[in-house]
């Protein structure tokens, strides 16, 4: 009989497993931490492009749904398209107005409107048109160059402007 208890208990002390899990809920509390510090909550996705410099700013609101122009000294994307490079295209081609409008930025937006305005048509759950252009404008840019931007955007139908900046470090 006491040769039939030691092998119980033999077997009832290989098939317990005392793991330590403190560590790991360590780093998954780290990680859950890290994560929550760089979500971004209003759902806005911008890429900047190289060659352009945020300006810094203190100001801690998000940006709003809309059309993404990105200016450099020498070019505009619009939703991450290249819309103008001004080393290749000459002066005549870029603008109108006399001098006020950019030609090709003004067609790229009116072509957008005109897409979101059709969806909404289409269906009514689709995105209704806000008239919101966030800008990522190139800190050393020329006022007036910028006053063009938005002078384009504005004739197309996007009448808001949202600049898009970079927060300060403290």
């Amino acid at each position: 009989m006491a040769r039939r208890a030691s092998r119980f208990t033999r077997r009832k002390k290989m098939s317990v497993f005392d793991i330590d899990i403190t560590s790991l809920l360590d780093i998954l509390t780290i990680l859950l931490v890290f994560l929550l510090q760089s979500y971004n909550s209003s759902g806005v996705i911008i890429n900047v492009p190289k060659g352009i410099e945020l300006p810094k700013s203190s100001s801690e609101s998000l940006n709003n749904f809309g059309v993404n122009i990105q200016v450099s000294k020498t070019q505009i994307w619009v939703d991450d398209v290249e819309v103008l490079n001004s080393d290749t295209a000459s002066e005549s081609q870029v603008f109108d107005e006399g001098g006020r409008r950019i030609v090709p930025l003004f067609n790229e937006l009116i072509k957008i409107k005109e897409t979101i305005k059709a969806s909404e048509k289409l269906s009514p759950d689709a995105k209704k048109f806000s008239g919101v252009a966030n800008l990522v404008v190139d800190k050393s840019l020329k006022y007036n160059y910028l006053k063009r931007v938005m002078y384009t955007c504005a004739a197309a139908g996007f009448k808001e402007f949202k600049f898009v900046v970079m927060t300060k470090e403290n």
